[in-house]
């Protein structure tokens, strides 16, 4: 019997509405369930053939255990040792070598040093840094928001160099991206399982949370929608995500990507909708179960982008 485990923590219904629909479909030898942890031995567990991890990135001790886990075979989706490495810079700096339109974007040292650091940790830090050249760069208005992390925290819309200095200086040891802003006319929040399946929404980021999904908007140029899509399925395949969102600002008809390392995206039905929930709990029981037919017990089954697989050939 294989079994198929998903992690998670705050969400109600996406965990076992996901767990319902693959026990549904009655696939011969494979069962799903909440994981259950009592203890976690070094080079020993093997439960699960598969892991759909929903929390790691805010408890260190289930990344570790999703680590163990997959060096024991378990497939964990998203891979454990990948979006413990990413971050949103590097995320954005490959996603300019794929060819994806992004916003100008720098990385700024944090404003205050981090712990059990001085001055002379910075001796190869150039002072002054070359300020003006990035705001020449990158323009104003600019968001600012931490180079790692997600949900919105953090983040600063800046209409000069003056509110910038007030702002960061708020910052505290968070390192933090300087992001030119997209003025867009239109915004899609793209949901790409598997690295192949991929649902397009029209998305509001200026609404509340749970108004952000739009219901009855005007129907979406076509050739911009396959845009979207060829772009979503380029960078998911070269992070090497199989549970992601992507978020896009159209400007001038051009889809800027604006945030694309979501490994643990939303899919509450109160906040995605009932249409795309659906979708989601569909496409995510399928892609778990074609994982775990997949996969071989004591191997590692992860995956792994197409930037780290073309650097090891």
């Amino acid at each position: 019997m294989k079994k198929i485990g998903i992690l998670f923590g705050m969400e109600d219904s996406f965990p076992q509405a996901f767990i319902d629909r693959v026990n549904s479909k009655n696939e011969k030898g494979i069962i799903a369930e909440a994981v259950t942890i009592d203890k976690v031995v070094q080079n020993k567990d093997g439960e699960y053939a598969v892991i759909i991890d929903r929390i790691s990135q805010d408890v260190p001790f289930y990344r570790a255990y999703l680590k163990n886990a997959a060096l024991t075979g378990t497939n964990v989706i998203n891979n454990p040792f990948w979006w413990s490495a990413d971050d949103k810079f590097f995320n954005n700096s490959l996603a300019d070598t794929l060819g994806v339109p992004l916003p100008k974007t720098v990385i700024l040292p944090s404003a205050d040093h981090p712990t059990d650091t001085t001055e002379k940790s910075f001796r190869n830090l150039k002072y002054p840094m070359d300020w003006d050249g990035i705001f020449e760069y990158v323009g104003f208005p600019a968001y600012m928001k931490p180079y790692a992390g997600g949900g919105w925290k953090n983040v600063y819309r800046l209409e000069n160099k003056e509110e910038f200095w007030q702002k960061h200086q708020e910052t505290g040891q968070l390192v933090m991206l300087l992001q030119e802003e997209i003025v867009f006319t239109e915004y899609f929040r793209v949901y790409c399982l598997g690295r192949k399946a991929v649902r397009i929404m029209q998305y509001e980021p200026r609404n509340p949370h749970h108004l952000r999904y739009v219901l009855d908007g005007p129907p979406a140029n076509k050739k911009l929608l396959a845009t979207i899509k060829d772009y979503t399925l380029r960078l998911c395949k070269g992070l090497g995500y199989d549970f992601n969102t992507v978020e896009f600002a159209v400007r001038d008809g051009i889809p800027y990507a604006i945030d694309f390392g979501n490994p643990a995206p939303d899919a509450e039905i109160t906040s995605v909708g009932e249409a795309n929930f659906e979708w989601v709990v569909e496409e995510a029981a399928k892609m778990a179960i074609a994982a775990a037919k997949k996969q071989k017990s004591g191997k590692i089954n992860l995956t792994w982008g197409d930037f780290i697989k073309d650097a090891v050939r």
